[in-house]
């Protein structure tokens, strides 16, 4: 069968990864004020905050055009594509995932399989490659789709914030109320939930304290994982690319052996998180499972 992959702009890919993976990637749009950005095209973390920090008004995300989908799809199932994955970030912090499934539902002709990440960022970007892989191998869409849950089930993140303006401006931050109000030089850490919604954990005094917080936690979630071996570990961040070297300096020292990226929160992300947010993060490396069968 004959499959197309279609992601988002959030998921960090590169522009060599995307090619060389004939991956379709659409890109979300960021308000600035009248003006309108593409993530991934136009604006990166950094000119945001360069925006932000010029007085510009708060920027805001909204879904891709739902016409630009269905002309991707439709030009996709023009040339020949038999079936579809689109996976798209967390549905806990986007309706796109949503769109895609009311778009599946009326258009049965595309064979579109919307897949819900419940994450975001480089760690979507590893299951979309994931994907690309299986697709090479010529796995059915359902044993696609199996592989992917299980690579799913192992994406763990834990990241920190300077404030919560941002989060909790943008509502994407499920229980702001039990944190807003009392974050006077307290950054507090996140996570996602089993929905994939972002929720606050932890309340820690100075960044140092938390990125150093976040490092213990990593250690202790991934030391009974019977897959230990075979994770990849990624440190990401906003803006901030010292503090995450020194991060990934950490990882490189205490889980030897195994690969650790450093990757930017896309500027869509950046907008929710706000400057100088950092996060440490694991999952399954994909390149060491058995993706073919």
């Amino acid at each position: 069968m004959k499959i197309a992959l279609v992601t988002d702009s959030t998921s960090g890919l590169t522009a060599a990864e995307v090619k060389e993976n004939d991956i379709h990637v659409v890109p979300i749009p960021i308000m600035i004020g009248n003006d309108q950005y593409l993530d991934g095209i136009n604006i990166t973390a950094k000119k945001l905050f360069e925006l932000e920090d010029a007085g510009a008004d708060f920027p805001k995300t909204s879904q891709p055009s739902i016409g630009e989908c269905m002309e991707l799809f439709a030009q996709l199932h023009d040339e020949g594509y038999e079936g579809i994955i689109a996976i798209t970030l967390s549905s806990g912090i986007s309706g796109f995932y949503q769109s895609l499934m009311t778009i599946a539902a009326e258009h049965p002709e595309y064979n579109l399989h919307p897949y819900d990440s419940e994450i975001t960022v480089k760690l979507q970007g590893n299951l979309v490659l994931a994907a690309a892989e299986m697709i090479r191998n010529d796995l059915s869409l359902e044993a696609i789709i199996k592989h992917l849950d299980s690579i799913r089930d192992t994406i763990k993140e834990l990241f920190v914030v300077d404030d919560l303006n941002n989060l909790s401006r943008g509502g994407r931050l499920s229980n702001a109320g039990a944190f807003i109000g009392t974050m006077l030089h307290i950054k507090p850490l996140l996570k996602f939930d089993e929905s994939g919604k972002i929720i606050a954990f932890e309340k820690i005094r100075s960044m140092k304290r938390a990125v150093l917080r976040i490092e213990k936690l990593a250690l202790e979630e991934t030391s009974s994982l019977v897959y230990k071996d075979k994770l990849t570990i990624l440190v990401l961040h906003s803006n901030d690319p010292n503090q995450a070297e020194q991060i990934r300096a950490f990882a490189q020292e205490n889980f030897p052996g195994l690969d650790v990226q450093i990757s930017e929160f896309s500027p869509v992300i950046a907008t929710h998180l706000g400057n100088k947010s950092l996060a440490i993060a694991w999952m399954v490396d994909y390149r060491k499972l058995d993706l073919s069968k």
